[in-house]
């Protein structure tokens, strides 16, 4: 297991139980004791949780984890997600992308898809982001033309929030939008950890003709601190094969689009 997969898991079974011993953490993870007290060292130096005798728990930092500890988790689920969400987007398209792991790798399925590509003279695809790592990989295809929205950078998810993003949003039309959200619900809908995220995701939400949602299965079912969008605004909600049958009725029954991949 490699180092930065280790510690996001470190990382989420202390946000679920509140508190970790060596010994567990140890053998959960089938690493050395002493793997884990350097993994746990680093992660306090870190400021990511507070070290006690024979383990660790929460420091002040909101679980919301940063993104680059988020990477390996339903790392396969994320990437089947991208890629069918990816195809959806047809050239030409003026597309709106959030932050977040997921939408991440929406990006990276675009900027690789061979028909864009084609159109290297000049944009075939346009890309509005507030996420500053999104708008970083896209900047160097000269086929997508890569809008990127003011305001300050949340260093949790690099997504720009605040009150500039909005004059930006609120000038533009966008043919679809991409979310990748925290938590996905039949009776709420989407929502986000952060207040300010929400914020400007719920505008990219509402300058689309069509919002397509990605989340794994692990997302559906669950609530947020607050909301992005009502389930009646998304068209799709693209997760994988192990959401419940029952949800994917649920979400259904409200005229949503559910494909699993």
């Amino acid at each position: 297991m490699a180092t930065r997969e280790r510690w996001a898991r470190l990382l989420a079974i202390l946000a679920e139980r509140g508190s970790l011993e060596v010994i567990e953490a140890a053998e959960l993870l089938e690493v050395s004791t002493a793997t884990v007290r350097r993994d746990l060292d680093e992660l306090s130096r870190q400021q990511l949780l507070t070290r006690t005798r024979g383990g660790a728990v929460p420091s002040g930092v909101n679980y919301d984890l940063p993104l680059r500890y988020k990477t390996a988790r339903q790392a396969d689920e994320k990437l089947r997600i991208a890629q069918a969400a990816a195809r959806m987007v047809p050239p030409g398209a003026v597309v709106g992308l959030n932050g977040g792991t997921t939408a991440s790798e929406v990006a990276r399925e675009l900027a690789v898809r061979a028909d864009l590509a084609e159109h290297a003279d000049g944009p075939s695809l346009t890309v509005v982001t507030n996420a500053v790592n999104i708008a970083n990989e896209l900047a160097v295809r000269p086929y997508v033309k890569t809008v990127l929205t003011g305001g300050v950078v949340r260093p949790n998810s690099f997504e720009l929030t605040g009150p500039l993003a909005p004059v930006i949003l609120r000038e533009l039309s966008l043919d679809f939008t991409i979310l990748g959200v925290n938590a996905i619900d039949p009776g709420i809908g989407a929502s986000a950890h952060d207040e300010g995220e929400a914020s400007v995701n719920r505008l990219l939400a509402e300058r689309a003709e069509k919002v397509i949602v990605v989340a794994d299965s692990t997302k559906l079912g669950h609530r947020a601190f607050a909301q992005v969008c009502p389930v009646e605004e998304i068209a799709v909600l693209v997760t994988d094969t192990d959401a419940s049958e029952e949800l994917v009725e649920a979400f259904s029954a409200k005229g949503v689009d559910v494909v699993c991949v």
